[in-house]
């Protein structure tokens, strides 16, 4: 069973596919397929001066299907490229269901996609791997397997593998579900990628720090990052069928003497997100010398609307003909027992003119129309929020010595404080409604329409 398929030159996704389409809530700036369902991101890898994104995609509806992994890629974080899908289910393989959430790595020099392979409805996976060429461009899949279903009674659900290197070794974890109800992650050895070695049980919602965190039966697409001398695991909640947010544990990383396995201590948790849309982000740990560089992290932003607003139903989605989107690149940062998120440096890139019409509040604050596709900065001290017509779709109280990012791009709002984590928000705007921001008067609002910038001239 083998497939190949070779990438022709990138097609723009942006203009004219984003910037043609009829539905007004579709996202401009953000990278997605025109069509089609979307949801995790897998396999973030930067390669030839390119990031590259895949993702958990169905482009023959609305609706999680037969998932295949999509590919998007750019030289600069603001302009997409789309490619051909990358890895589809195959026919009598153990991916005949769909090729879900992994990773990609290079083993032996030769990239590799490290993926959850499910085989029927049942949703149980094994670990499932597909060679690559340099540019990523072409996948083949031949069905080899790298690790079943472990064979220990107390794990019930397993998925989702994430790599990560420590004392010159390659380990492998994966998310689980125990028959005590409890969400664990699972620890392999992974020197041989292709023959994995389970190493068993390696951290539960039981323990002490970890059961800050919402309660979740399985701990989805599970990450271990490396910021400075820390160490941030990440998890998506899965409780009873429910997708119930994200979190995270802040600690550090140790050999254990005894067995020479790592061993992850936590100190402090917290969510990684404060939206209701967020889910199963993954983090890109860029190269920087002998250390660890910046960490860069996408999410997927469900069709979930902010509290209180009209949503969309799965009959909405069908007749706009897609669902989901990746939410702008995140950079993580550890602050002592805490983390930040902020947006990705390079996309200050969108700001293309400064937004100054707009009038004085009843109260001397400002009152600023916003297009569909927008930043404001805040600084300052006093209340602020976001209305779509004249529904709240986000409201805070600003502080001082604080800056707050908001990014609009049609349905989709992310909001940066600084030296905290984001909030990402749905909201669907409708024929006669725009977007306005309100502000009390001891804050300054700066504000920008946002555009993808024409692609520089290639020279001669």
């Amino acid at each position: 069973m083998t497939s190949a398929q070779t990438a022709p030159a990138p097609a723009p996704a942006t203009p004219p596919g984003a910037a043609a389409h009829p539905d007004r809530s579709f996202p401009r700036l953000h990278p997605r397929p025109e069509r089609g369902w979307l949801n995790d991101p897998n396999g973030i890898a930067y390669a030839g001066g390119r990031w590259h994104v895949f993702f958990q995609y169905n482009p023959d509806s609305a609706q999680h299907h037969r998932i295949r992994w999509g590919h998007m890629s750019s030289p600069d974080l603001v302009r997409w490229d789309a490619h051909p899908t990358a890895l589809t289910p195959q026919d009598g393989g153990p991916d005949a269901y769909g090729c879900w959430t992994g990773v990609v790595t290079v083993d032996a020099g030769t990239p590799t996609a490290v993926y959850s392979g499910v085989l029927d409805q049942s949703g149980r996976s094994q670990v499932v791997l597909a060679r690559g060429s340099a540019d990523l461009g072409e996948w083949v899949q031949d069905g080899a397997v790298a690790a079943g279903m472990p064979e220990d009674p107390r794990v019930v659900a397993v998925r989702d593998p994430f790599l990560f290197e420590f004392a010159g070794r390659r380990w492998a974890i994966q998310g689980a579900g125990l028959d005590s109800g409890h969400a664990a992650v699972l620890l392999y050895g992974a020197d041989d990628l292709a023959a994995w070695e389970y190493h068993g049980v390696w951290l539960t919602s039981e323990d002490p720090v970890a059961a800050a965190l919402p309660e979740a039966n399985i701990w989805e697409c599970p990450q271990l990052l490396r910021c400075g001398d820390d160490w941030v695991a990440v998890f998506s909640l899965w409780r009873d069928h429910r997708l119930s947010g994200v979190g995270h544990l802040v600690g550090s990383l140790a050999l254990d003497p005894g067995t020479g396995r790592p061993v992850f201590a936590p100190r402090a948790a917290g969510l990684t997100d404060l939206g209701g849309s967020f889910y199963a982000p993954q983090g890109l740990q860029m190269a920087a010398g002998d250390g660890p560089g910046r960490v860069l992290v996408w999410g997927w932003a469900k069709e979930v609307a902010a509290a209180g607003l009209p949503g969309r139903t799965q009959e909405d989605c069908d007749a706009a003909g897609w669902s989901g989107l990746l939410t702008f690149p995140r950079e993580l940062r550890v602050d002592g027992d805490a983390i930040e998120l902020r947006p990705a440096p390079e996309l200050s890139a969108l700001r293309a003119e400064e937004i100054t019409a707009g009038g004085p509040a009843h109260d001397g604050g400002t009152r600023l129309a916003l297009p569909d596709q927008a930043e404001a900065v805040l600084t300052g001290e006093g209340r602020v929020r976001l209305l779509l017509g004249d529904e709240i779709v986000w409201e805070g109280e600003h502080g001082p010595g604080r800056e707050v990012r908001v990014l609009v791009d049609a349905s989709v709002i992310e909001v940066y404080p600084s030296g905290g984590v984001p909030t990402t928000l749905r909201a669907y705007p409708r024929p006669g409604t725009g977007y306005r921001l309100e502000a009390g008067p001891g804050v300054a609002v700066a504000a920008w329409r946002l555009a993808v910038p024409e692609a520089p001239e290639a020279s001669a």
